[in-house]
């Protein structure tokens, strides 16, 4: 990383369905801490799922003051609080749906159990009236800092790669240094301030952040994919999408190198600041693995030991390389939801129970704790921020009146 003076907050929130209350109460303890909002101190927000409903959230303006964020974290504490248990409503089924699961797969063909298993887990429309009264008509382009919204699109058939050596007229698949193009692929939606590279807010699309967190909250198996449109400057017609989780491919590894780094200035430093819901990797005994089977390693029935291994495999593979590359400039506030002492406490991303609320509270306590040198390290460097962008806002003004005051005499002795 640069050595500079200038710098550039890159904050990360990860995914977790409720676990989001999380990183909603740690948001609100620097808020309180600092005295000051998160969109005053952050420059880039990034991370997917209940990841993006935070920091969509935290970018909404005040429709009374527009140049300041309608919400503080703590009302982000009380929505996981109020909605939760209307987005994810007590399922009576959940056991019952593991059980049958193995079965259902190979013996069974009732229609009823049928629906049972292959419908959404919930009703998305819950989720939506939440989403609809928390961001109502507001758009992406309409963030009050650069916020970055992860989605995986899964219908489009090619990618509008740009290659020298793309042969389209020829009806050749188009490419990218010999990679295919075709079949979904993961997109982020985005709008950059940082003023880099140059222009950089001219590729912000069309689509209104109820759409664009919407389709990165569309985890497989408790929602269906979020239909909808974006288009983009210059474009004659939409594109459309067909968005899922963004939790499928996005973590703050491959946000970092896919999306943030190259939005921050040659001559900043980046710091990066990352949220958790909870840390829920977990090994797998030899044994077991090998006692569960083509259908036992994808049954809820075992805890889906290998989706467990694609949703953590590739940040496992980039951590080291990620870290050492932020080095100091790198600041984690998550812990494992395996080594705690907190009672009660769920794993479960649709777990909005009293008692698990209560425990995450508990569990925050815990992180905070331990990491209480870090929250004030953290919390100075982002007050620093805020000064920062401040001078910079004053510096513009103070320049755009100079150059105003310099063509008014200029026009004059004319």
């Amino acid at each position: 990383m640069p050595s500079s003076s200038k710098t550039t907050v890159a904050l990360f929130n990860y995914g977790g369905g409720m676990r989001g209350l999380i990183s909603a109460h740690i948001m609100s303890r620097l808020e309180e801490k600092t005295n000051l909002r998160i969109s005053d101190m952050v420059d880039i927000f990034a991370g997917p799922s209940t990841g993006a409903i935070l920091n969509a959230a935290m970018n909404v303006p005040n429709p009374d003051h527009p140049g300041r964020p309608k919400y503080r974290a703590r009302h982000l504490v009380k929505f996981y609080e109020r909605e939760g248990h209307r987005i994810f409503p007590a399922d009576r089924n959940r056991e019952f749906r593991g059980i049958i699961h193995d079965f259902n797969n190979r013996t069974l063909k009732i229609s009823q159990l049928n629906n049972l298993v292959r419908r959404g887990h919930y009703d998305p429309g819950y989720l939506s009236r939440a989403m609809g009264n928390l961001f109502e008509d507001t758009k992406l382009s309409d963030s009050l800092c650069s916020l970055i919204i992860p989605t995986y699109n899964i219908e489009r058939e090619k990618l509008d790669f740009n290659d020298a050596d793309t042969r389209a007229d020829q009806g050749i698949m188009r490419t990218r240094k010999n990679f295919i193009s075709e079949g979904g692929h993961a997109l982020w939606l985005k709008n950059i301030k940082t003023g880099y590279p140059a222009n950089a807010e001219f590729h912000t699309p069309q689509v209104s952040l109820y759409d664009a967190v919407m389709a990165s909250c569309a985890a497989p198996t408790y929602f269906p994919c979020h239909h909808f449109n974006i288009r983009y400057r210059n474009e004659a017609k939409p594109r459309s999408i067909s968005g899922i989780d963004g939790v499928i491919f996005d973590n703050p590894c491959i946000s970092y190198l896919g999306a943030i780094r190259q939005h921050v200035p040659q001559d900043h430093k980046l710091t990066m600041l990352i949220l958790g819901t909870g840390h829920t990797n977990r090994s797998v005994k030899k044994e077991d693995w090998n006692s569960y089977g083509a259908l036992g390693i994808v049954d809820p029935v075992n805890d889906l030991p290998l989706i467990n291994i694609f949703f953590h495999a590739s940040e496992s593979a980039l951590m080291d390389s990620f870290a050492s590359e932020m080095g100091e400039n790198l600041f984690v506030f998550n812990k494992s939801m395996y080594q705690t002492n907190v009672k009660n406490l769920s794993t479960q991303i649709d777990d909005a129970s009293p008692q698990n609320l209560e425990a995450m509270g508990h569990f925050v306590e815990e992180i905070m704790e331990e990491q209480k040198d870090s929250f004030e390290e953290v919390c100075h460097i982002l007050v620093n921020n805020r000064d920062r962008k401040e001078d910079e806002i004053r510096h513009d003004t103070l320049a755009g009146r100079m150059k105003y005051y310099m063509s008014v005499i200029s026009r004059k002795e004319k």
